[in-house]
């Protein structure tokens, strides 16, 4: 059993993973980080939160210690977390310090709890290795405990809540987020705002939430995302590099970057740990930077001209990826994927006979792509999952060989059929036929009277096939391929066929035949309608500038313009809620979607009111910069007597419905639609 001044720990394996458990400095919560130890704990579980412990009996072959979190709600049910300790000669010892040390909390934070052990929190520790004393029944016990728990309440209130990235309805419902959202995008505060103003009296808050955000789910996922973005592990040998100044070598090497050496490479930590303080800090580190094994970890070339060094050349041949290999091999992979099974099947490997290419043999000296991958499966080891849990959690969390192995299984064929559904390739499948029941309906005319109304609403291009012969057609096809012209050397004259004479410069000579595809003629309409579209958007994008609203290419004032933006915005945002309560597969027939519709109805009729307000104001706005500009006339012609052309304002009411064109039509569609 460990002393009563040290803190237990021990070699534990959670989830199939091995690695350490332990408590922090403070002793205030049970983690457990994967091996070697250095990095991040996976596992934090809050002392105060411990409800229960169990641990297998002496005469069990494994030694597990499952320790259960109170639940989260007050219907849940206990969390459990089951460690299995790993070490091959003190394992019961572990397991029995840290029970035995857990239990003491666990009874001192029970209610009615007078007396007890000393709790976690009871004072700052020096190191992972500090002392903490221990004195049953002091009297400042029960403090210690009520201070313990209120210090870890705050800290929970503290703690940013998780946010499930992928979790539609969590982020639907996340406020902070949203208005997190909200504070870095103004236009969207902005529509935000002018939609709840004018929403309708007979909309309520909450429905108008679930129904804004339900479209913006894209972006609250991608601004959490950001949020939680942090610096990851990189390669840090390759950033260090030193130099040589007047023959000695320097080196500029913060303490961060020498920790997450020791991290990344446990054959280095484990050479500093033999060879200082025998040697400086200094010293050892540019013998390192200057040795076989540093450019070996760094995947360069070792040749016989390097520097001989005594200390680092006996660790050249060491194994530098052992705590992390046995990570990597204990986790499951499937076996669609699993390319180690295949070659094994298959009689891959050194026993598959013929002994590979030369090319294809790894060369001892250059260790560049095995340095590599296996410094990524060390970066990567350390890397939260983000994948949710496991296949393999179940086995792992049972202590019964039997359910364990049952659950393996279990588990195991739900990762192959997780594994198969994220490697199909969705659009390489045919189209699924369609399971319809046949209807029958008498007198299909009666129903079917629309028709008609389609047929009269086809567009001219399409009268004009209907009415043309295919063998017409077909022969005058033919006709122009045995026209076609050639160069004079049998080749044919793509230019001449189509009808395009760069050398002519005649426009009547185009004018009274008809235009080929690619002609004069047909490139100058082209080019025509390019342009007349860039006008159109140069006007429906730049009237926002600000200046002179006479200036702008609608005439429509700055403010006015913005306004008008965001009326869209809100508008359109009304439509997609009428489209999508109209077109939800309970339609009208149920009460609360016809209740629905009529909300976001009355929304698009204010809407409309909304837009013609705008235009009444721009025309305004309009008419009083008309009278300016005839004032400023009049007043040069008084002066100079000289009159000057006058050029009326644009903008106005017909420029602004103009703009809200397609928002009009959309309008008018779904309230003729409704009505």
């Amino acid at each position: 059993m460990a002393p009563a001044t040290a803190i237990p720990r021990g070699l534990a394996s959670y989830k199939k993973k091995d690695g350490i458990v332990t408590l922090t400095p403070d002793q205030s919560a049970l983690i457990w980080s994967p091996l070697p130890g250095t990095g991040p704990p996976v596992v934090s579980l809050a002392v105060s939160r411990l409800r229960n412990l169990q641990r297998t009996p002496d005469s069990a072959p494994k030694v597990i210690l499952k320790v259960f979190e109170k639940p989260r709600t007050p219907d849940g049910e206990p969390i459990p977390y089951a460690f299995t300790f790993t070490s091959p000669t003190e394992a019961r010892n572990e397991a029995n310090a840290l029970k035995d040390l857990l239990s003491e909390f666990i009874k001192a934070n029970q209610p009615g709890a007078a007396v007890g052990p000393a709790t976690p929190g009871a004072g700052p520790a020096a190191g992972p290795g500090a002392a903490s004393s221990a004195v049953a029944g002091s009297n400042g016990a029960s403090a210690s405990v009520s201070f313990a728990n209120a210090a870890n309440a705050a800290n929970a209130k503290q703690r940013p809540p998780v946010v499930r990235w992928f979790d539609d309805e969590s982020l639907k419902t996340n406020t902070q987020m949203q208005q997190s959202l909200m504070k870095q995008d103004a236009e969207l505060s902005q529509m935000y705002a002018d939609a709840r103003t004018t929403k309708p009296d007979s909309l309520s808050d909450g429905a108008f939430n679930a129904q804004f955000w339900s479209s913006r789910v894209g972006l609250l996922r991608a601004h959490a995302i950001e949020l939680n973005q942090k610096k990851g592990a990189y390669n840090i040998l390759a950033t260090v590099k030193p130099r040589v100044e007047n023959g000695e070598l320097r080196l500029n090497m913060k303490p961060e970057q020498a920790q997450m050496i020791l991290q990344q490479h446990p054959l280095v930590q484990r050479i500093y740990n033999e060879n200082t303080p025998k040697l400086s800090e200094t010293d050892f580190w540019s013998r390192f930077f200057n040795s076989k094994l540093c450019k070996k970890l760094r995947g360069e070339r070792v040749t016989d001209l390097d520097h001989d060094d005594a200390v680092f050349d006996r660790y050249n041949d060491a194994d530098n990826s052992l705590a992390f290999a046995t990570r990597i091999m204990s986790q499951p992979v499937p076996h669609m994927i699993d390319l180690e099974a295949n070659e094994e099947n298959q009689g891959g490997g050194p026993r598959s006979g013929n002994r590979k290419d030369v090319e294809m043999r790894p060369r001892y000296n250059v260790p560049i792509v095995k340095t590599l991958n296996s410094l990524s499966e060390k970066i990567m080891a350390n890397v939260a999952p983000t994948d949710g849990e496991s296949a393999s959690e179940p086995a792992a969390a049972n202590g019964d060989g039997g359910s364990a192995n049952t659950n393996a299984g279990a588990g195991a064929v739900g990762a192959v059929d997780n594994t198969l559904g994220e490697l199909t390739l969705r659009d390489l499948r045919g189209d699924v036929e369609a399971d319809r029941i046949v209807l029958n309906v008498k007198e299909q005319s009666k129903f079917l009277s629309d028709r008609q109304t389609i047929a009269e609403d086809q567009s001219e291009d399409s009268r004009l096939y209907e009415k043309q012969v295919p063998g017409d057609v077909l022969f005058g096809v033919q006709a122009d391929m045995e026209t076609l012209d050639d160069d004079g050397a049998g080749r044919l004259d793509l230019h001449l066929s189509i009808g395009v004479d760069d050398k002519s410069d005649s426009d009547a000579e185009e004018g009274t035949r008809m235009a080929h595809v690619g002609s004069r003629a047909a490139r100058k309409d082209a080019q025509d309608q390019i342009l007349d579209g860039m006008r159109k958007k140069r006007a429906e994008s730049n009237y926002t500038s600000g200046g002179d609203p006479a200036s702008s290419p609608m005439g429509i004032p700055s403010e006015i313009a913005l306004r008008c933006a965001i009326t869209n915005a809100t508008t359109t945002e009304f439509l997609r809620q009428f489209w999508n309560a109209f077109m939800s597969p309970a339609g009208g027939g149920s009460t609360s979607t016809a209740r629905e519709l009529a909300h976001h109805a009355e929304a698009l009729a204010k809407s409309r009111e909304r837009i013609d307000a705008l235009a009444a104001e721009a025309e305004k706005i309009r008419d009083q910069l008309n009278e300016k500009r005839k004032a400023q006339i009049r007043e040069h012609f008084k002066k100079t007597n000289k009159r000057l052309r006058y050029v009326p304002v644009g903008g106005g009411k017909e420029a602004v419905l103009a703009l809200f064109e397609a928002t009009l039509t959309g309008l008018h569609a779904a309230q003729a639609l409704y009505k």
